[in-house]
C-alpha cells in the first residue's frame, strides 16, 4: 500500500487552509493518511487544519499496534479524532482571535488491503475500482440533508448556495463525533481522500477516469488539480490517493 498527495490554494483564496499528511508506520505496517480543510477566517482555518493533522497523526503513532483487528483500528482512529478535536478546541479557547475556528477531517488507515475511514465534516473518501467510483463517507452538511430527503440531487448539491454549510466539525465544540467505515481493497483499487474544493469542481465520473487512466498516481493528482483550476478553483484543493498495487 502506497499513498501520494497534492494540495493547492486554488485561484481565489489568498491562503491554503487545507492540510494533509501521509505516513507509513514501519513498526506496525499501517499506512496512515489524513486530510483537513480548515475554517475560521484569516489564519484561523490554517491553524485549525494543521493542529488537527498534527494531533491526529501523533495520537495514531502512539495508538497503533501490529496485531490490531480492523475493529480496534476503527476505535483507535475515533479516539485520535477526539484528540484532534480537543487540540483545536483548546487552541481556540486559549486565543480569542481564533474563537470558533474549526476543520473537517477525513482519514484512512490501511493495512493488507483493509482500509479504515474516519470523517467529520464534508471532506470525502471515495473507493475507486476498475469498474467505477463510490463514495465511502457521508457529508455532515446542510445540503447532504437535502439530498437525503430527496429535495435536491447530488449534482445540484455541488452548486447549491449553501453547499459550504457543514453541521459537524472539529474545534467549535468540546467534543465531536466522527463516522467510521471499513473498506476492503482489491488489487489495483484506490482510496481517494479530498477536500470539498475538489468535489465542487470535478465530478465523480471525472475523478474515476483520471485516476484509472493516469500515467501514475502523481500524474493523476496533477490532472485532478489542473481540471479544478480550469473550472476556477474557488476554494483550496487537496487530494490524497492510497493505492493497493
Amino acid at each position: 500500500m502506497k499513498a501520494w498527495g497534492i494540495t493547492d490554494a486554488g485561484l481565489v483564496r489568498p491562503e491554503n487552509q487545507d492540510c494533509f499528511a501521509i505516513e507509513q508506520i514501519e513498526q506496525t505496517g499501517h499506512l496512515v493518511a489524513v486530510v483537513c480543510d480548515g475554517m475560521g477566517g484569516v489564519s484561523g482555518g490554517l491553524l485549525a487544519s494543521t493542529t488537527a493533522v498534527d494531533a491526529y497523526m501523533t495520537a495514531m503513532r502512539a495508538m497503533l499496534r501490529a496485531d490490531m483487528t480492523p475493529e480496534q483500528v476503527l476505535q483507535a482512529s475515533s479516539y485520535c479524532v477526539a484528540q484532534a478535536n480537543r487540540a483545536v478546541y483548546t487552541a481556540a479557547k486559549n486565543d480569542a482571535h481564533y474563537a470558533g475556528m474549526g476543520t473537517t477531517l477525513v482519514a484512512a488507515i490501511a493495512k493488507d488491503g483493509c482500509v479504515i475511514i474516519s470523517n467529520v465534516g464534508d471532506s470525502r473518501a471515495y473507493h475507486v475500482t476498475q469498474e467505477g467510483i463510490s463514495r465511502v463517507s457521508k457529508d455532515h452538511s446542510f445540503v447532504e440533508g437535502l439530498v437525503d430527503r430527496g429535495d435536491i440531487t447530488e449534482e445540484q448539491a455541488r452548486t447549491h448556495p449553501k453547499r459550504n454549510y457543514i453541521t459537524r466539525a472539529l474545534g467549535p465544540e468540546e467534543s465531536a463525533l466522527c463516522d467510521g467505515y471499513t473498506v476492503e481493497l482489491a488489487e489495483g483499487d484506490f482510496i481517494l481522500l479530498c477536500s470539498d474544493g475538489l468535489v465542487n469542481t470535478v465530478t465523480s465520473p471525472e475523478m474515476h477516469e483520471i485516476i484509472r487512466n493516469g500515467a501514475d498516481e502523481e500524474a493523476s493528482l496533477a490532472q485532478l488539480l489542473a481540471l479544478s483550476k480550469q473550472r476556477g478553483a474557488p476554494d483550496n484543493v487537496t487530494a490524497v490517493l492510497v493505492h493497493k498495487a
